[in-house]
Protein backbone atom coordinates (compact mmCIF):
# COMPACT_ATOMS: atom_id res chain seq x y z
CA UNK A 1 0.00 0.00 0.00
CA UNK A 2 1.24 3.65 -0.71
CA UNK A 3 1.02 4.51 2.98
CA UNK A 4 2.96 7.92 2.05
CA UNK A 5 0.24 8.98 0.12
CA UNK A 6 -2.66 7.56 2.12
CA UNK A 7 -1.82 9.51 4.67
CA UNK A 8 -1.47 13.15 2.51
CA UNK A 9 -5.06 11.89 1.58
CA UNK A 10 -6.24 11.42 4.92
CA UNK A 11 -4.51 15.08 5.93
CA UNK A 12 -6.31 16.69 3.04
CA UNK A 13 -9.91 15.30 3.50
CA UNK A 14 -9.29 16.74 7.16
CA UNK A 15 -9.23 19.89 5.67
CA UNK A 16 -12.34 19.55 3.68
CA UNK A 17 -10.50 18.62 0.44
CA UNK A 18 -12.07 15.67 -1.66
CA UNK A 19 -9.29 13.39 -3.06
CA UNK A 20 -8.71 10.53 -5.29
CA UNK A 21 -6.29 8.36 -6.26
CA UNK A 22 -4.33 8.57 -9.50
CA UNK A 23 -2.54 5.61 -11.46
CA UNK A 24 0.14 6.17 -13.37
CA UNK A 25 0.18 8.45 -16.57
CA UNK A 26 -1.97 10.56 -14.08
CA UNK A 27 -5.21 8.73 -14.77
CA UNK A 28 -8.17 8.19 -12.48
CA UNK A 29 -8.64 4.80 -11.68
CA UNK A 30 -11.71 3.01 -14.45
CA UNK A 31 -15.25 2.22 -13.20
CA UNK A 32 -15.46 -0.86 -10.59
CA UNK A 33 -17.15 -3.50 -11.45
CA UNK A 34 -20.26 -2.15 -8.78
CA UNK A 35 -20.52 0.83 -11.18
CA UNK A 36 -20.80 -1.64 -14.67
CA UNK A 37 -23.24 0.46 -16.56
CA UNK A 38 -23.26 3.06 -13.82
CA UNK A 39 -25.28 0.64 -11.53
CA UNK A 40 -24.11 3.11 -8.52
CA UNK A 41 -26.30 6.25 -9.39
CA UNK A 42 -23.80 8.02 -11.66
CA UNK A 43 -24.47 9.22 -15.02
CA UNK A 44 -23.33 8.23 -18.70
CA UNK A 45 -22.30 11.53 -19.10
CA UNK A 46 -19.22 12.30 -16.45
CA UNK A 47 -19.18 15.33 -17.02
CA UNK A 48 -22.81 15.18 -15.06
CA UNK A 49 -21.54 12.11 -12.77
CA UNK A 50 -22.29 12.35 -9.48
CA UNK A 51 -20.65 11.30 -5.96
CA UNK A 52 -20.06 7.35 -6.00
CA UNK A 53 -22.61 5.53 -4.09
CA UNK A 54 -20.18 2.47 -3.78
CA UNK A 55 -17.18 2.00 -1.45
CA UNK A 56 -14.85 1.63 -4.74
CA UNK A 57 -12.86 4.94 -6.31
CA UNK A 58 -14.29 5.12 -10.08
CA UNK A 59 -15.88 7.51 -12.30
CA UNK A 60 -12.63 10.07 -12.24
CA UNK A 61 -13.46 13.37 -10.19
CA UNK A 62 -16.46 12.35 -8.61
CA UNK A 63 -14.81 9.58 -7.01
CA UNK A 64 -13.27 12.05 -5.06
CA UNK A 65 -14.19 12.05 -0.99
CA UNK A 66 -13.49 13.54 2.32
CA UNK A 67 -14.77 10.76 4.01
CA UNK A 68 -11.35 9.06 5.70
CA UNK A 69 -13.40 5.71 6.14
CA UNK A 70 -13.70 5.39 2.15
CA UNK A 71 -10.20 6.40 2.39
CA UNK A 72 -9.13 3.83 4.72
CA UNK A 73 -12.13 0.96 3.40
CA UNK A 74 -10.93 -2.60 2.50
CA UNK A 75 -12.69 -1.87 -1.04
CA UNK A 76 -10.00 1.25 -1.61
CA UNK A 77 -6.68 -1.05 -0.32
CA UNK A 78 -6.08 -2.63 -4.17
CA UNK A 79 -6.31 0.75 -5.30
CA UNK A 80 -3.53 2.18 -2.87
CA UNK A 81 -1.23 -0.79 -3.65
CA UNK A 82 -1.46 0.62 -7.29
CA UNK A 83 -1.68 4.37 -7.11
CA UNK A 84 0.98 6.27 -8.51
CA UNK A 85 0.22 10.14 -7.52
CA UNK A 86 -2.67 11.67 -5.63
CA UNK A 87 -5.46 13.97 -7.07
CA UNK A 88 -8.16 16.08 -5.59
CA UNK A 89 -11.74 17.61 -7.13
CA UNK A 90 -11.11 21.55 -7.08
CA UNK A 91 -14.62 22.53 -7.02
CA UNK A 92 -15.52 20.40 -4.38
CA UNK A 93 -12.90 22.47 -2.52
CA UNK A 94 -14.31 25.94 -3.38
CA UNK A 95 -10.95 26.16 -5.81
CA UNK A 96 -10.28 26.74 -9.38
CA UNK A 97 -6.76 26.04 -10.75
CA UNK A 98 -5.56 27.50 -14.13
CA UNK A 99 -3.31 24.39 -15.20
CA UNK A 100 -0.22 26.61 -17.04
CA UNK A 101 1.69 23.90 -18.96
CA UNK A 102 4.76 25.12 -20.08
CA UNK A 103 6.82 28.93 -19.62
CA UNK A 104 5.00 31.01 -21.90
CA UNK A 105 1.68 30.05 -20.27
CA UNK A 106 3.41 31.15 -17.19
CA UNK A 107 4.92 34.17 -18.45
CA UNK A 108 1.29 34.88 -19.96
CA UNK A 109 -0.58 34.66 -16.42
CA UNK A 110 2.14 36.72 -14.86
CA UNK A 111 0.78 39.49 -17.48
CA UNK A 112 -2.51 39.23 -17.41
CA UNK A 113 -3.82 37.34 -13.94
CA UNK A 114 -4.17 38.68 -10.83
CA UNK A 115 -1.13 37.29 -8.31
CA UNK A 116 -2.39 34.37 -6.64
CA UNK A 117 -1.02 31.04 -4.85
CA UNK A 118 0.90 29.15 -6.59
CA UNK A 119 2.38 25.44 -7.43
CA UNK A 120 5.20 24.60 -9.05
CA UNK A 121 4.31 21.39 -11.54
CA UNK A 122 6.95 19.40 -13.71
CA UNK A 123 6.54 22.02 -16.87
CA UNK A 124 4.58 25.01 -15.09
CA UNK A 125 2.21 26.07 -12.69
CA UNK A 126 -1.01 25.72 -11.13
CA UNK A 127 -2.40 29.05 -10.08
CA UNK A 128 -5.16 28.81 -7.43
CA UNK A 129 -8.21 31.09 -6.75
CA UNK A 130 -10.60 30.80 -4.00
CA UNK A 131 -13.97 29.98 -5.95
CA UNK A 132 -15.35 27.43 -8.20
CA UNK A 133 -16.54 27.50 -11.81
CA UNK A 134 -16.59 25.37 -14.95
CA UNK A 135 -13.74 23.73 -16.14
CA UNK A 136 -12.79 23.57 -19.43
CA UNK A 137 -9.18 22.86 -21.75
CA UNK A 138 -7.43 24.34 -23.85
CA UNK A 139 -8.71 27.98 -23.09
CA UNK A 140 -5.58 29.12 -24.93
CA UNK A 141 -2.28 27.19 -25.44
CA UNK A 142 -0.55 26.02 -22.82
CA UNK A 143 -3.65 27.04 -20.19
CA UNK A 144 -6.88 24.65 -18.74
CA UNK A 145 -9.30 25.59 -16.11
CA UNK A 146 -9.72 23.16 -13.93
CA UNK A 147 -12.33 23.49 -10.98
CA UNK A 148 -15.92 21.51 -11.20
CA UNK A 149 -16.56 18.34 -12.12
CA UNK A 150 -12.99 18.11 -13.03
CA UNK A 151 -9.50 17.01 -10.59
CA UNK A 152 -5.82 18.28 -10.62
CA UNK A 153 -3.24 16.53 -9.53
CA UNK A 154 -1.66 17.10 -5.56
CA UNK A 155 1.38 18.99 -5.95
CA UNK A 156 1.56 20.32 -2.11
CA UNK A 157 -0.04 23.36 -0.78
CA UNK A 158 1.83 25.99 -3.00
CA UNK A 159 2.97 29.44 -2.26
CA UNK A 160 0.90 32.59 -1.73
CA UNK A 161 -2.19 33.66 -0.43
CA UNK A 162 -5.10 32.38 -2.57
CA UNK A 163 -6.68 35.71 -4.30
CA UNK A 164 -10.54 35.44 -4.64
CA UNK A 165 -11.58 34.32 -8.40
CA UNK A 166 -11.38 37.07 -10.32
CA UNK A 167 -13.63 37.62 -13.78
CA UNK A 168 -10.79 37.44 -16.08
CA UNK A 169 -10.39 33.85 -15.42
CA UNK A 170 -14.29 33.47 -15.59
CA UNK A 171 -13.73 35.08 -18.86
CA UNK A 172 -10.91 32.31 -20.27
CA UNK A 173 -14.05 29.82 -20.63
CA UNK A 174 -16.47 31.89 -22.38
CA UNK A 175 -15.66 31.61 -26.10
CA UNK A 176 -16.67 33.43 -28.83
CA UNK A 177 -19.15 31.42 -31.27
CA UNK A 178 -18.42 30.60 -34.47
CA UNK A 179 -20.51 33.43 -36.85
CA UNK A 180 -24.06 32.67 -37.24
CA UNK A 181 -25.57 34.11 -40.21
CA UNK A 182 -28.62 36.84 -39.90
CA UNK A 183 -31.54 34.78 -41.45
CA UNK A 184 -33.00 37.35 -43.95
CA UNK A 185 -36.76 36.53 -44.74
CA UNK A 186 -38.94 38.51 -47.30
CA UNK A 187 -40.67 41.08 -44.25
CA UNK A 188 -44.68 40.90 -45.04
CA UNK A 189 -45.39 44.82 -45.68
CA UNK A 190 -42.49 45.31 -47.47
CA UNK A 191 -40.35 48.34 -47.15
CA UNK A 192 -37.35 46.50 -45.83
CA UNK A 193 -38.06 46.92 -42.37
CA UNK A 194 -39.75 44.53 -39.31
CA UNK A 195 -43.36 45.67 -38.98
CA UNK A 196 -44.26 44.00 -35.47
CA UNK A 197 -40.54 44.03 -33.92
CA UNK A 198 -38.53 46.91 -32.66
CA UNK A 199 -34.86 47.15 -31.01
CA UNK A 200 -36.68 47.50 -27.42
CA UNK A 201 -38.81 44.16 -28.00
CA UNK A 202 -35.48 42.29 -29.67
CA UNK A 203 -33.31 43.25 -26.49
CA UNK A 204 -36.31 42.22 -24.36
CA UNK A 205 -36.29 38.47 -25.82
CA UNK A 206 -32.72 38.07 -26.16
CA UNK A 207 -32.13 39.43 -22.01
CA UNK A 208 -35.14 36.83 -20.80
CA UNK A 209 -33.55 33.72 -23.12
CA UNK A 210 -29.93 34.60 -21.10
CA UNK A 211 -32.19 35.02 -17.35
CA UNK A 212 -33.68 31.46 -18.57
CA UNK A 213 -30.11 29.62 -19.39
CA UNK A 214 -28.66 31.50 -16.47
CA UNK A 215 -31.48 30.54 -14.16
CA UNK A 216 -31.07 26.95 -15.03
CA UNK A 217 -30.44 24.62 -12.30
CA UNK A 218 -30.69 21.12 -14.53
CA UNK A 219 -31.82 19.87 -17.81
CA UNK A 220 -28.86 22.43 -18.79
CA UNK A 221 -29.23 21.02 -22.51
CA UNK A 222 -32.34 21.24 -22.68
CA UNK A 223 -32.99 24.81 -21.38
CA UNK A 224 -30.43 26.23 -23.73
CA UNK A 225 -31.89 24.49 -26.86
CA UNK A 226 -35.87 25.49 -25.83
CA UNK A 227 -34.21 29.20 -25.01
CA UNK A 228 -32.37 29.35 -28.50
CA UNK A 229 -35.81 28.21 -29.97
CA UNK A 230 -37.93 30.59 -28.50
CA UNK A 231 -35.50 33.44 -29.75
CA UNK A 232 -35.40 32.09 -33.11
CA UNK A 233 -39.03 31.41 -33.50
CA UNK A 234 -40.23 35.35 -32.49
CA UNK A 235 -36.93 37.18 -33.96
CA UNK A 236 -35.26 34.79 -36.54
CA UNK A 237 -37.13 35.41 -39.87
CA UNK A 238 -36.75 39.16 -40.45
CA UNK A 239 -32.41 39.59 -39.82
CA UNK A 240 -32.83 41.46 -37.00
CA UNK A 241 -30.74 39.84 -35.16
CA UNK A 242 -27.21 40.22 -34.82
CA UNK A 243 -23.67 38.24 -33.89
CA UNK A 244 -23.77 40.37 -30.77
CA UNK A 245 -27.19 38.80 -30.13
CA UNK A 246 -25.89 35.39 -30.56
CA UNK A 247 -22.68 35.66 -28.73
CA UNK A 248 -24.67 36.85 -25.62
CA UNK A 249 -26.55 33.67 -25.67
CA UNK A 250 -23.72 31.06 -26.52
CA UNK A 251 -22.12 33.15 -23.50
CA UNK A 252 -24.79 32.12 -21.14
CA UNK A 253 -24.77 28.64 -22.11
CA UNK A 254 -20.99 28.38 -21.71
CA UNK A 255 -21.68 29.90 -18.27
CA UNK A 256 -23.61 27.01 -17.52
CA UNK A 257 -20.78 24.62 -18.73
CA UNK A 258 -22.21 24.00 -22.11
CA UNK A 259 -19.15 23.72 -24.90
CA UNK A 260 -19.30 25.86 -27.95
CA UNK A 261 -19.88 23.46 -30.05
CA UNK A 262 -22.81 22.07 -28.37
CA UNK A 263 -24.13 26.10 -28.17
CA UNK A 264 -23.32 25.91 -32.27
CA UNK A 265 -25.41 22.65 -32.81
CA UNK A 266 -28.34 23.71 -30.54
CA UNK A 267 -28.10 27.04 -32.23
CA UNK A 268 -28.30 24.90 -35.94
CA UNK A 269 -30.82 22.36 -34.82
CA UNK A 270 -33.03 25.41 -33.05
CA UNK A 271 -33.14 26.72 -36.64
CA UNK A 272 -33.25 23.06 -38.44
CA UNK A 273 -36.37 22.65 -36.37
CA UNK A 274 -38.35 26.01 -37.22
CA UNK A 275 -37.17 25.75 -41.16
CA UNK A 276 -35.31 28.60 -41.07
Amino acid sequence: MNTPLLNTALDLVGAGVPVLPLRAGKLPFGNCPTCAAVACGGRPNMREAGPCRCPAPCHAWAAATTDPAVLTSPAWAPTWRQAAALAYHPGGAGVTVVDLDNADAVAWARATLPATRTVATTRGQHWLYRGAMPSANNVRPGVDVKSSMSYARWLGPGTGTMTVLPEVVRALIVKAPAPVRPVRAAVPGGGGRCPHRTPVYLERGVAMAVRRITAATEAVHATVFRAFLAVLSTHGRCGCLTEDHTMRLFAAAQAKGESARHCADAWANARTRLGL
